[in-house]
């Protein structure tokens, strides 16, 4: 898939997205005239003089803001870059790295800076940064909305200046929390197997002669992140040995259709998925992926 393509495909907005921003703008609006500011830092904010015991505000303190700057500041980045890479994972995982990150900007805190309690989103969208970075380096984005830069080079500056403030006593902002969800969401998107189907097609391409008219191995069951994991390392554990037995099989197959088609038609569900996700696939696709798990585990 292009990158020209995605992203004019890609939605302004996106469902998790959109609740965020309400989540977020709704807590500053009733701290402001319901609540009042301190209430609301006693009951939402991570201290770390009352953790654990108030366990909660790890996840709590990421939907706190300060000030109206920092909320602007924070939604506008979640808008800016937030809804390109729902559309590519998918709503559920999109939002649990987004909670990932901002638990790691918690831990975080709690062990480099605890002297002081802490609001914001800053470290969930931190990680959403280092996502988009690492997903489309070479992307021109804006500094500060004024200074044109590729995506891998802003990421760069803000992991440095982050660390510089960070060990700065001085400095008035938690910048270890945006580190922390920096970390996290690189350590996130190196265990995890968010692009699934990239390293899928990669192992198979490594096939003799014909491997470019094999088809393209998927999970079984993909009906969640956690299973479309199990799945994909259920494919690791294959060696070449087994799909070269895989395409043995394939010469077997009804004569009305050759291995090239079938080959064709499994890589053409693949791409779908990639482009809208897979609840746009019809029963019959859906069919046609679980007839290729099954030969795998069988082979």
């Amino acid at each position: 898939m292009s990158e020209s393509y995605e992203a004019s495909e890609s939605p302004r907005m996106t469902r998790a997205v959109q609740w965020l921003l309400g989540l977020n703008i709704g807590v500053y609006f009733l701290q402001l005239t319901l609540f009042g500011q301190d209430a609301t830092y006693s009951a939402l904010a991570l201290d770390p003089a009352r953790f654990p015991s108030d366990w909660w505000t790890v996840v709590t303190y990421m939907f706190v803001h300060g000030w109206l700057a920092h909320l602007a500041f924070n939604m506008f980045t979640l808008w800016m870059f937030g809804p390109r890479l729902e559309h590519l994972w998918g709503t559920r995982s999109f939002v649990q790295f987004y909670m990932w990150c901002g638990i790691g900007g918690a831990i975080a805190h709690l062990v480099f800076a605890q002297h002081t309690s802490v609001v914001g989103a800053s470290g969930a969208i931190s990680g959403v940064l280092v996502a988009y970075a690492l997903r489309w380096p070479d992307e021109e984005v804006y500094l500060f909305g004024v200074i044109p830069m590729k995506s891998r080079w802003l990421i760069a500056a803000m992991i440095g200046m982050n660390i510089v403030f960070a060990l700065s006593p001085s400095s008035g902002i938690d910048w270890t929390a945006h580190v922390g969800g920096m970390a996290f969401g690189w350590v996130f998107l190196k265990l995890s197997s968010l692009g699934g189907l990239s390293r899928v097609r990669g192992w198979v391409s490594a096939m003799p002669e014909e491997s470019e008219d094999m088809p393209r191995a998927v999970p079984r069951n993909r009906s969640s992140m956690r299973d479309q994991t199990r799945g994909v390392d259920e494919v690791v554990t294959r060696s070449n040995a087994v799909v070269l037995r895989e395409s043995k099989a394939l010469q077997h197959m009804p004569r009305q259709e050759s291995p090239k088609e079938y080959a064709a038609r499994v890589n053409g569900v693949l791409d779908k998925i990639s482009q809208h996700g897979m609840a746009s696939l019809t029963k019959e696709e859906r069919r046609l992926l679980e007839e290729m798990s099954r030969r795998l585990r069988d082979a």
